[in-house]
This record gives structure tokens, C-alpha cells and sequence, in this order.
């Protein structure tokens, strides 16, 4: 597939989620496709944007949770999809430590159930439809555990989830490859770093240090804060999935990774660089620092080798991180209101 023209339905899971809602608005915008946006809507859904910004007669909400199989069945028979990009997923760590049941059922019952509807969606289809069909399963780098001080992830890196989040999401990586091995579905799985970004549900690191810097509010850095993770910018992110669907190799997968490793101290002291220039009547920021007890099972650090994405399909990031953070935090100073609605 090297275009869209080929394509006329297109189905998200999860894209009133912080990636998903990016990626619907991108293909709203440059496309002249028709998408199907299925989301059980839970609480870190931002369906306000979605609704604003896409023209209604090319974008539809499918309210399904992907735990129901026979909601889902109904669901993609009535989206009819020519490629499904799935991103609906539980995705804090902290609360997959807390309560585990909903990453199973989520990440594991609603990716298998996926499939099976997917499975026999594509049997169905007529030849021509089957040659330019294509599921994205949409992954974290998280799978692959923790990492020492020099190596990097990559494609073949074996599979080492530490928390109830990760091993959940390890497995529907597993479901993926398996449905494409056995079954013959066109999958592809990719695993990113870090996102962040605008309209980032403020439970996520970046956001939370934005927010309670802001309000005078203690921010929270896990154990020495000396855990490092890579950062991509979620509009880069959008740039490696369209990629990866027009172009990537079938029953291949794909490390997105930025390259910008920063320690959650380095973050923090960063974003209260920033606030001090932006916010200035609250300056230092930093005096809200709290180190607090580690999280459980807390990998020390991760970074992608993002060569093959980089040789293969000719994708690298545009943005700099401090380009990226500036933009982010200066957001979030602007729509303080927005994050105000959310009760984290």
C-alpha cells in the first residue's frame, strides 16, 4: 500500500484517547477517508475535541467496549473497515498496580475479541479488499522490561513486562502476531516510547507537573528520580503510525522511538525551568519538588533503537524535545480550565 486513495473506511479503537483523537483529527484533516472511531469512552476520554473539530458526515463514534464480543462484531460490521489502527488500551501503570482487572479485560479480552471480529471481517472480504487490508496494533515499549545503562530496545528484544500494564500489553502483542501467523490477518505491531503532548489526560507524568507546579501543589518524583524513559511528541508518533500503515511490511514490527532519554528529575526540573519563564509570578517551581516512596516493580530505563523505522520507512522525528516541551507547557498554562475538569 503506498497511498490512501486505496482506502475509503477506516476504523480507530480508542481514538477519543489522547494518541487515538490525534490521529483521527490528522486523517480528518489530510484525508479524504471516513472513520469510525470505536471507544467505550472511560475516563480519560477527550470526546469534547473530537466532536468540535471533525466534520460529522466523514467521522462517526461507535460507543463499544471491545470487551463485549458482540458489540464489537456489530461494530466493525457496520464500520466495514479497509485498516483498523487499535489504540484503545488501559494505560497507567499506577492503576494497573492498584487494580489489575480492568488492563485483562481491556488489553487482553478486548484485543482478542478484536481480532476474532477482525478474523472474520477479512474472510469475508472480496479479493481486492483483502490485498489492501491492514491492522496497526499500537504497542509500548514497556513490553521489553528495563533496561541497563547502554543497551537499546529493539524488534527482536525479548519480552520482559514488569507491571500488570505491561504484561497485559505484552500479551495482546503476542494475540497480534499469533492471529497474523495462524489466521493469515495483516498485522503489523509497533512499540513506542513515552508520548506526550496537548490535551494529555493529567494523570500522565508531564502533565501532572505542569498542573501541580501551577497550583502550588506538591509534584511527586518516584524514588531517587533517576528512572529514565525516551520521549517522542505525540504528533511525531502520528507521523510513524501513517507511515508504518502505508508502507510497513506485514507481520513486522516497529520500534518508534525519539532518541531524547531524559531522567523524571531531568523532566521535572525542565518543565519548572519553563514555568519559571512562563509563569513567572510562581517562580521557583521547583520548590514543589516531593520525593516520594518508588513505585512498584519500577523499570530504571528505557530507549529505542529506531533504526529500522528510520532506514525502512524513512521516518525520524521532526521535533525538539525542548521544542516539543515548550509548546506543551505553554498549553496546558493556556487550558488550565480543561485539565481543572478532570478529578485525578
Amino acid at each position: 500500500m503506498h497511498s490512501f486513495k486505496s482506502l475509503k473506511r477506516v476504523l480507530i479503537t480508542g481514538g477519543s484517547g489522547f494518541i487515538g483523537s490525534r490521529l483521527v483529527r490528522r486523517l480528518i484533516n489530510e484525508t479524504n477517508l471516513k472513520l469510525f472511531n470505536l471507544d467505550k469512552l472511560g475516563y480519560a476520554s477527550n470526546l469534547d475535541k473530537n466532536n468540535k473539530d471533525c466534520d460529522l458526515n466523514r467521522y462517526q463514534l461507535l460507543r463499544i467496549d471491545l470487551s463485549n464480543f458482540e458489540d464489537t462484531k456489530m461494530a466493525i460490521k457496520l464500520a466495514d473497515p479497509d485498516l483498523v489502527f487499535h489504540l484503545a488500551a488501559e494505560s497507567h501503570v499506577d492503576r494497573s498496580i492498584s487494580g489489575p482487572r480492568p488492563f485483562l479485560e481491556s488489553n487482553i479480552i478486548g484485543t482478542f475479541n478484536l481480532l476474532e471480529a477482525l478474523r472474520f471481517h477479512w474472510d469475508t472480504l472480496p479479493s481486492i479488499r483483502k490485498n489492501i487490508f491492514r491492522f496497526i496494533h499500537v504497542s509500548t515499549d514497556e513490553v521489553f522490561g528495563s533496561l541497563g545503562q547502554s543497551e537499546l530496545f529493539f524488534e527482536e528484544s525479548s519480552y520482559n513486562p514488569s507491571s500488570p500494564y505491561s504484561a497485559t500489553k505484552a500479551a495482546s502483542d503476542h494475540l497480534v502476531k499469533s492471529w497474523n501467523k495462524t489466521y493469515g490477518i495483516p498485522s503489523i505491531v509497533t512499540n513506542s516510547c513515552n508520548n506526550f503532548g496537548p490535551y494529555q489526560y493529567p494523570e500522565k507524568l508531564i502533565p501532572v507537573i505542569i498542573i501541580n507546579a501551577i497550583n502550588n501543589k506538591p509534584i511527586p518524583i518516584y524514588g531517587d528520580g533517576k528512572n529514565i524513559r525516551d520521549w517522542i511528541y505525540v504528533e511525531d508518533h502520528i507521523d510513524a503510525l501513517i507511515k508504518i500503515a502505508l508502507y510497513g511490511s506485514i507481520g513486522e514490527s516497529y520500534c518508534i522511538g525519539a532518541g531524547q532519554e531524559r531522567s523524571n528529575e531531568e523532566i521535572v526540573e525542565m518543565i519548572c525551568g519553563l514555568l519559571d519563564r512562563y509563569n513567572s509570578k510562581n517562580s521557583p517551581h521547583n520548590r514543589f519538588k516531593s520525593y516520594v516512596k518508588d513505585r512498584l516493580g519500577h523499570d530504571r530505563r528505557y530507549a529505542i533503537n529506531n533504526k529500522k523505522i528510520r532506514e525502512e520507512l524513512n521516518w525520524s522525528p521532526k521535533m525538539k524535545f525542548i521544542d516539543s516541551m515548550k509548546l506543551t507547557v505553554k498549553w496546558y498554562i493556556e487550558n488550565i480550565e480543561w485539565c481543572e475538569k478532570f478529578d485525578c
